[in-house]
This record gives C-alpha cells, structure tokens and sequence, in this order.
C-alpha cells in the first residue's frame, strides 16, 4: 500500500502538516550481489526546505528510488544520515506517506475504504464516523464524489492514483514521496492530475520529493529540480531553481524564454550522462 503507517501511529499536528525540513547528509547507499558490492549512491547532500516542491529526475538505474527510499525509511543509508525536522529517520511512519506509480490500492476495499485507511491507522481513539467524513471529504476534493463506494477494479488509472494520492494526503502528511505517480498516465490526465496536485499542496504546504522522467513536469511542478548523475555511485550533478511564480499557467510558461533554457539545460545534462556511458 502507499500510505507508510509503520512506527510512531501518534497524530499529525497542525504544525507539522506546513511541512518539514527534510536533509540528506554524506548518504551513500550501497547493495550486495552475487557480483560483490553496488554502491549505488555516494556522497548526497542535500537541504530541502519545508513546503518545499522538489523534483527529482535522472536515467533509469541511477537510484532516484533509492534516494527517497532512504527518505521513507524503507531503506536503510549505508552510511551518511537522513533527518526529517532534525531527527534521523530510522523507519516508515505517518509523517513521511508515499505515493507510487502503481497506485498500491486494496482491491477489496472500496474507493472510501482506501483513503480512510491511514486514517484509521493514525488516529485510533476518533470516531471511524468522522474519520470516514474527512475521507469522503477528500475524494470530493480529487474529484471522486461519485466514486466512494467503487472497488479499484472499477476505476481507471488516472482515477486509482486519484485515490492513492487522496489517501496520503488526508492525514495531512509534513512529508509527501512520489515515486513517479503519473508515469503511465496518459497525457490528459497527467496534466489534470498535476494541477489537483498543486492545489492540495497550496492547502496543505507540506515538504514534496518526486521523482520524474518528465522534465516538462518538473519544470512545472518544482520549486528546484535536482539532477542525479548515472550510476554507480550516483550523486547530485545540478540542481536548478526555477525562477516561475505561483500558481503557474501552463501556456504561458512555454511562451517563457526561461523556460526553454531550463528545458534544454536538463536535456543537455542527461544527455551528457548518457555519452558518458558511451565513451
């Protein structure tokens, strides 16, 4: 499922759902394989500032997931250390939920029963009534008032991730991972999607890391884009800020000279990346 409910269950509090602080200090990450020893990442260093939008993009293989796995406790740094509002993260918990490209629904609950689940897991002393009202509340906001009582076989795609991401942010997370979340949608929905996004975001203000083979979305979505060399032993190559202000009209940002520098310099660096592994 997309919603990490391991560790401390106590309640999100208002102050922390503006967003948190989030830091990779010296990460290096590395696996073992019948082959010997991968490290995949080295030497990341990296301060995201709370309600903070970053995206996160690179060549396939090079550890993105890795990266923000460190960040949602599902991996462990092999050295180095990640702090979420100045502590260490040692495991999965509610103030960091994960959105993924698969969606991760439970196909015997319904649409409802899905986004009330973190609910139910972070707060247990409330009345599952009202819990069950926020959910509802949630769907209406994503655009699924109709759709409460429909299982995920019952949903399109775009719809399930709808879903998925309604259930991370009905806690009101501090910490929201996407792990490429409108990867296989198609064009039309992707766009839709991005644009409920960053509303929900701009009502929550929470810290965002997503990861993207997009550079046109993260170009629209993020406050900074952070460009992961190739592996092995991947580490940040660029990061570039980008300069648009908020809320941004999709139209008007390709009419932007600015925007087709930013473009290019993202397609010049991972293109640079591939030559590398070329030569």
């Amino acid at each position: 499922m997309n919603t990490s409910i391991q560790g401390n269950t106590a309640s999100i509090t208002s102050t922390q759902s503006q967003g948190r602080l989030v830091e990779f200090r010296n990460l290096a990450k590395t696996f073992s394989s019948e082959n010997g020893n991968i490290e995949v990442l080295k030497n990341v260093n990296l301060t995201v500032q709370a309600g903070e939008f970053i995206c996160v993009i690179g060549h396939s293989g090079c550890g993105k997931s890795t990266l923000l796995n460190t960040l949602s406790g599902f991996e462990k740094p092999s050295s180095g250390e990640v702090l979420v509002g100045g502590e260490a993260v040692e495991s999965p918990g509610p103030d960091r939920m994960v959105v993924f490209q698969n969606y991760a629904l439970l196909p015997w609950k319904t649409a409802l029963n899905n986004v009330a689940l973190g609910l139910y897991a972070t707060r247990e002393t409330e009345q599952k009534k009202e819990l069950l009202k926020e959910a509802q509340e949630m769907l209406e906001t994503v655009g699924l008032g109709e759709a409460f009582n429909r299982h995920p076989g019952e949903l399109s795609g775009g719809m399930r991730q709808r879903v998925a991401i309604a259930r991370a942010m009905a806690i009101k997370p501090p910490v929201l991972i996407m792990d490429e979340p409108f990867g296989a949608l198609d064009p039309i929905t992707k766009e839709e999607l991005q644009e409920e996004l960053l509303a929900l975001w701009r009502q929550q203000r929470c810290t965002v890391l997503m990861i993207t083979h997009d550079i046109d979305e993260a170009l629209f979505l993020a406050d900074r884009v952070v460009m992961l060399t190739n592996g092995p032993a991947a580490t940040i190559g660029e990061i570039l800020e980008i300069p648009f202000s908020r809320p941004r009209n999709r139209e008007s940002l390709l009419h932007d000279d600015r925007y087709g520098e930013l473009r290019n310099r993202a397609l010049d660096f991972l293109y640079e990346g591939v030559n590398l592994i070329k030569s």
